[in-house]
């Protein structure tokens, strides 16, 4: 099977429930230049109906917030990664969290990166850029992801 980094083209969901967060990631991404389409929902349920409804193309990369009403990031990762179609997309935990059950909990559920929230912008444009150099420049992917 040939491997490939991901490329511009594929679509990077992002499950965030906060609108202030959301608007700082989409900021991030492009101080990054990171030019993906961005598909965003608001919550783990509208995640996995979006996952389940066979969006083409499926997302290259998922960043998941943890907590979020109703069901949580935990529960949304658990049920992306036992899922036979969705469980080889990436998906990256983006949280206020540092807690270190969360950061166990998540990577025992089958989380490919965990990374906390950085508290001011350029820290966040420091990490999305490693996550652009990281998920898109050097890590092989499938090449069907």
């Amino acid at each position: 099977m040939t491997r490939m980094p991901l490329n511009e083209s594929q679509p990077i969901l992002i499950v965030e429930d906060s609108d202030d967060d959301f608007e700082a990631v989409k900021r991030a991404f492009k101080a990054a230049n990171l030019h993906n389409p961005i598909k965003h929902v608001y919550s783990g349920e509208e995640a996995l109906r979006y996952l389940q409804s066979g969006p083409s193309p499926i997302p290259g990369i998922i960043l998941l917030d943890l907590n979020m009403p109703g069901v949580d990031g935990r529960k949304t990762l658990e049920i992306i990664k036992q899922h036979e179609e969705l469980k080889h997309i990436p998906v990256v935990i983006l949280t206020t969290s540092g807690d270190d059950r969360d950061i166990e909990a998540c990577y025992r559920l089958g989380a490919n990166t965990f990374i906390q929230k950085p508290v001011d912008f350029d820290g966040l444009i420091a990490a999305i850029k490693r996550l652009k150099e990281y998920w898109f420049e050097f890590a092989l992917l499938p090449k069907d992801t």
